[in-house]
């Protein structure tokens, strides 16, 4: 049953990096990069239960929050072009705050 999920989840993988590669515009490619970060999570436990290691949970949970965080970051990048203090500069907030 685990081998089955795992065939499924690498098909769906595949579906997504296609549509990362073919996607019209930038949050298409990073929704669909996003997704292709979740499935391995879900194939990391799939795997770590077929092995009979269910302490790689511990490893797609860390997983899950660096694929979280990057999500953020790319996304807040595409929208203001910069990750830190230009935005506060923009708004008259300076450097210190």
């Amino acid at each position: 049953m685990f081998a089955v999920a795992a065939a499924a989840l690498l098909v769906a993988m595949t579906l997504a990096m296609c549509r990362a590669l073919l996607g019209p515009t930038a949050y298409d490619r990073v929704l669909a990069l996003n997704n292709v970060g979740t499935k391995t999570v879900v194939l990391i436990a799939v795997l770590g239960f077929l092995n009979g290691r269910p302490d790689f949970l511990d490893l797609a949970l860390a997983y899950a929050l660096i694929n979280f965080i990057g999500t953020i970051a790319v996304l807040k990048y595409i929208e203001y072009g910069d990750l830190g203090i230009a935005l506060r500069r923009r708004r008259g907030g300076g450097e210190g705050g």
